[in-house]
Formats: structure tokens, C-alpha cells, sequence
């Protein structure tokens, strides 16, 4: 019965896992798009600020004095900040093939992102090598952490067998 559970865990890790390959893909294409999107906006904003004679910094400090252009400044420093993440998380994630980002949940940190990446995502069958080998690698995982439990509540073998 054991054997059961911990083969059923090890089979659900690997067809969760086979997934990520896809998924990451997916969430890069989303991510690229997002990068443009919000390149774009800090570059209107840029253009802006030189058309008067300002920096960037200089145009943002120009926004204040009402709540409006305060709500306006605020966007906009969340809008730069979101753009150097997306662009250090964009570029990791581009270096990396569908494997290595396995080792790189970190770099999908953009909720925005991750949301409407999941909210499309529909699992599909792993037919490719990177597909393969993360299946595998959640087959091992799943089958070893599942085993966890046994080390720590095991039945002890009575050596004569009066049990």
C-alpha cells in the first residue's frame, strides 16, 4: 500500500514537473511582451521630459503638488522599477534553456505575469527531450520525498516475528 502511494506521488510529481518546460516558455514569451509594453511607457515618458528640458529624475519630481500628480509619479516610479526587474528577469531566463529554469523559479516573480501565463496555460503532453527530463526528474523527486515520511514513522520489525 505504501509502495502505491509513494509510486502515485512519484507519478503526479512527474506530470506536474513534465510541464514547467512548457509553462516557462510561455511565461518568457509573456514576459518579452511585457518588456516591450513597459519599455515603451518609460520611453514616452523619457521623450517627454526631454521635450521640456528634463531628466527623468527631474520630470518626476515635477510630478507633485496634487494628488493626481502624485498617484501620477508613484505609477510611474513602479512603472521603471517593474521594467529593470522584468528586463534582469528576461534576460536570465533567456540565457537559460527549458532545464536550466528549473533552477530558476525565482526569476518569475512578475505576478502580473505569472497570473495570465497560468491563467492560459493547458497542460499538454511532454513530447519534448526537456519535457522528458524534467518528467523524470519529478518522477525521482516525487518518489523520494514521498519516502520521507517512512523514515521518520517506520513499524519496527519484531526480529522473532510474535507481531
Amino acid at each position: 500500500m505504501i509502495r502505491l502511494l509513494r509510486l502515485s506521488a512519484a507519478l503526479a510529481s512527474a506530470a506536474l514537473l513534465s510541464q514547467f518546460p512548457a509553462f516557462s516558455d510561455q511565461y518568457l514569451q509573456r514576459l518579452g511582451g511585457q518588456v516591450d509594453a513597459l519599455s515603451r511607457v518609460a520611453e514616452d515618458f523619457d521623450d517627454s521630459a526631454r521635450e521640456v528640458g528634463l531628466t527623468r529624475e527631474q520630470a518626476l519630481a515635477d510630478l507633485s503638488g496634487s494628488g493626481f500628480r502624485e498617484a501620477h509619479r508613484a505609477d510611474m516610479q513602479q512603472v521603471f522599477v517593474r521594467l529593470e526587474r522584468a528586463r534582469a528577469d528576461l534576460q536570465m531566463l533567456r540565457l537559460a534553456d527549458p532545464l536550466e529554469r528549473l533552477l530558476l523559479p525565482h526569476r518569475l516573480r512578475d505576478p502580473e505575469t505569472l497570473a495570465a501565463t497560468w491563467g492560459d496555460f493547458r497542460p499538454a503532453l511532454p513530447v519534448t527531450g526537456s519535457g522528458f527530463v524534467a518528467a523524470a526528474i519529478g518522477l525521482v523527486l516525487g518518489w523520494l520525498i514521498s519516502g520521507l515520511p517512512g523514515l521518520f514513522f517506520h513499524r519496527r520489525q519484531d526480529p522473532l516475528g510474535w507481531r
